[in-house]
């Protein structure tokens, strides 16, 4: 880790945090008035309304029906998300974001939010060798820094007594994203110990998979870029297709298996000393609790030592361009039992071979999380692994081809009877700011970002081999002119010492009778041999 890095980490650390629920929205007073509209700092009003960033507004979810999965209402607090604590947040103009509007859409930069980029996710195999540590070491630090922003909710809303008795806890900036991945896929909570409902999913097993998913990523990206201040900085993917084992995991990347435990991460890399949150489901169900965000032993990961049964191989190729072959997003009842489904089949509980709902197998994107064979292996603990990031980076980058090849209207994404919370017009849970489901059915290039392997052949060369150098030089570019310049100023002494040296034997020569008074160079056949003769 680089000195820079060292210097924000402890900066990060050691701060005070500011006053996935906005600190601000985190007091007594805000939950019972149940309205998040914090004030920007950048002009001291609320959402920024002074600088026209955005305005405080009432919250309006869709009464469209959903599905028939989940049989119940009003138990649990993802319902009408995110309506159970808040009625108004938020509404941002323009190009602005944020729970605040004080941050930039997705693909916006600037103090004004008016300069638009295009970042590219690369392959983590194109990356140089000091852009794969430069990864490890956000990650590492993302892990061990409390989010400023950002807290989690530890009990429900009723256990909060409605509102007066808050309960949240600080989270550090990664497990912050562990603990969202938990929450949205966690079971409800019925009433009594292990009463719960199991087949309830706000980002899995429907519609919203692939949409939820992007924004996660993005969101994550924006977060770690804040943290570090790299603002160049993008998620690498790792290419899976016809692996035939886990290519990443060796210690200069996501860490090797450890020669002492195999179910562990080798010692030599700095995954070993993580420590996994979110990772009992049962033990919550059974004393009624919520993931508190507190660690839970060490990261596991055994890859390839798992049920072949059930994940006979990894995705092919062949697998994928199957998947992408089919035409339709969603289909039937939307869930795991779709058939032709092109969400289903990517998401692993349909065939890609016949693209028809299977039992009992693992495919396509489930399959990566079974075959890790750990942390990995549970949904709502999934993300402990950093793999995680990599294979959904991947998964994002089919969909992405899948929109560029089908080009369906929004249209094609359900607006009702999907399962609870994947209808085109709900919010995701548990994301303050609010993003609707539907929105983010579209292009990457709509969003600012590009994948390396999908660019055309002259752009993709520039990204992967041009690109990475002409980053590396500008970030020794002060090194380069300070090189520059020493070498000049070295240059010019010796310049000047072999000068006043000249200068003083000829002064010699003349003053002995003996000056130079022959060309500069002269051959004589009479003599036989060559004469060279200069004043130097």
């Amino acid at each position: 880790m680089s000195f820079a890095l060292l210097v924000l980490f402890f900066i990060q650390f050691f701060s005070q945090s500011l006053q996935q629920f906005p600190r601000p929205c985190t007091s007594r007073d805000v939950l019972q008035s149940k309205r998040c509209c914090p004030v920007w700092p950048g002009d001291g009003s609320v959402c920024g309304s002074l600088s026209g960033r955005g305005f405080c507004q009432d919250v309006a979810v869709s009464d469209l029906p959903n599905g028939p999965q989940f049989p119940h209402s009003d138990v649990d607090d993802r319902e009408r998300w995110p309506l159970v604590f808040y009625n108004q947040t938020c509404r941002c103009a323009g190009n602005y974001m944020g729970f605040d509007c004080g941050e930039c859409k997705f693909g916006f930069f600037g103090g004004n939010c008016g300069e638009r980029r295009e970042s590219v996710r690369r392959n983590i195999f194109q990356l140089s060798v000091s852009e794969r540590q430069r990864f490890i070491s956000y990650l590492n630090l993302a892990k061990n820094t409390v989010s400023p922003d950002y807290m989690i909710v530890t009990g429900t809303y009723a256990q909060m007594n409605n509102g007066s008795t808050p309960m949240f806890a600080n989270i550090s900036v990664y497990d912050l994203f562990v603990w969202m991945h938990y929450y949205v896929s966690r079971d409800a909570l019925l009433g009594g110990p292990g009463n719960v409902w199991a087949d309830i999913d706000f980002a899995h097993e429907s519609a919203a998979f692939l949409p939820w998913h992007r924004v996660y990523l993005l969101f994550w990206e924006h977060e770690i870029r804040k943290l570090t201040g790299d603002f160049n900085f993008t998620i690498p993917y790792w290419d899976w297709r016809d692996a035939q084992d886990c290519q990443v995991c060796v210690d200069e990347l996501m860490g090797a298996r450890s020669p002492l435990n195999p179910t562990l991460i080798s010692p030599s890399s700095v995954f070993s000393s993580w420590k996994v949150i979110c990772s009992q489901p049962d033990d919550y169900n059974l004393r009624e609790v919520l993931c508190d965000g507190s660690p839970e032993g060490p990261l596991l990961r055994n890859p390839g030592n798992h049920d072949r049964t059930r994940v006979p191989r990894l995705p092919s190729s062949a697998d994928v361009e199957a998947v992408l072959s089919l035409t339709q997003y969603e289909t039937g009842p939307m869930d795991r039992r779709a058939n032709m489904s092109f969400r289903n089949t990517l998401e692993g509980f349909a065939s890609p071979e016949t693209g028809l709902a299977v039992t009992g197998r693992s495919l396509m994107h489930n399959s990566l999380h079974v075959f890790m064979n750990g942390s990995m292996s549970s949904v709502q603990g999934s993300a402990n692994d950093p793999i995680f990031i990599l294979h959904h980076a991947f998964i994002d980058s089919i969909f992405e081809q899948w929109l560029r090849r089908h080009q369906p209207p929004r249209t094609h994404y359900p607006t009702a009877n999907a399962p609870i919370g994947h209808n085109d017009a709900h919010f995701m849970v548990p994301f303050i700011p609010l993003y609707r489901n539907g929105d983010y059915f579209l292009s990457t290039k709509a969003l600012g970002y590009e994948y390396a392997y999908l660019l055309d052949p002259s752009q993709r060369f520039m990204q992967e081999f041009v690109t990475p150098y002409l980053q590396q030089a500008e970030q020794i570019w002060g090194w380069l002119l300070a090189s520059g310049i020493l070498g000049a100023v070295v240059a010019g002494i010796i310049a000047t010492i072999i000068g006043v040296s000249c200068r003083r034997r000829t002064k010699r020569r003349k003053a002995s009778g003996y000056g130079e008074r022959q060309p500069l160079l002269n051959s004589s056949e009479e003599e036989g041999s060559a004469s060279y003769q200069t004043t130097l």
